[in-house]
């Protein structure tokens, strides 16, 4: 299982993209600015989308890619995430207002995208590789993700602060091999990510020693600007594992 990192960062500017994870050539776990990374023949090859969540920052370039491939697509892409993220995207985005409806394009019958709902727990088989939806605590309903295949499995906790559910649904598997986690802010902005729903180096430490798996961790999802001191207090924070900050353009094979 291929895995690369196409955007991660808190926001944009210069080379920042914004949380966009592709696993082979035909998933994505988020759609932010990353995707447009992606040249057009990789862009055909997408054929489903895990949301973690409703932010913006996670899912702006879902209307671009379906817009810009639609007259390539020949069965629909799949749009997975919590009703709530689904509801979000019919109301708000795909509402013949902000960006024309494609569930319902050329026709209902034949449309280009369709929506799936998930519930925390469930799992979906692609081939060879189970997508597990795991429950997180953010300021809006959100979800992590731990996907496997036979030869490996990672995580990714998405937009979350202090929570037991990530973590026990980790625990509940007989390995891990990487993680992928957020922290947003830096330690003197706590108060900040309790209001919305985001780790810092002081609050992510206790998280991560939960984790009974030897998993390299990565660190994503830093405000820009602010990268190095979020790093240097997460490697003060975490000593129960070897962490990493993680970039755009990084590849992992698991």
């Amino acid at each position: 299982m291929e895995l690369k990192v196409l955007g991660c960062s808190g926001g944009v500017g210069g080379q920042l993209r914004t949380t966009t994870l592709l696993i082979d050539d035909d998933i994505l776990i988020d759609a932010g600015t990353g995707l447009g990374d992606l040249n057009l023949q990789a862009m055909s090859c997408i054929r489903h989308i895990f949301l973690t969540h409703s932010h913006l920052d996670h899912i702006t370039s879902i209307p671009f890619l379906v817009d810009t491939m639609f007259e390539n697509i020949r069965e629909p892409i799949v749009i997975h995430g919590l009703e709530s993220t689904i509801d979000a995207l019919k109301n708000h985005i795909f509402n013949n207002i902000i960006w024309p409806d494609f569930a319902s394009l050329p026709n209902s019958e034949n449309p280009v995208m369709q929506y799936q709902v998930m519930q925390p727990g469930e799992i979906i088989e692609l081939g060879q590789r189970k997508v597990e939806m795991i429950e997180v605590n953010h300021i809006v309903a959100g979800v992590g993700y731990r996907v496997e295949s036979e030869t490996g499995a990672f995580a990714f906790s998405g937009d979350t602060t202090t929570n037991d559910t990530f973590w026990d649904a980790l625990n509940k598997h007989d390995n891990l091999n990487l993680l992928l986690v957020e922290s947003a802010f830096t330690n003197k902005d706590v108060k900040l990510c309790h209001l919305s729903g985001h780790y810092c180096a002081e609050l992510l430490g206790p998280d991560v020693a939960k984790l009974k798996h030897q998993a390299t961790v990565y660190i994503s999802h830093n405000k820009p600007g602010a990268e190095l001191q979020i790093f240097s207090e997460c490697q003060k924070a975490i000593t129960s594992h070897s962490i990493h900050p993680l970039s755009s353009g990084q590849s992992f094979t698991i």
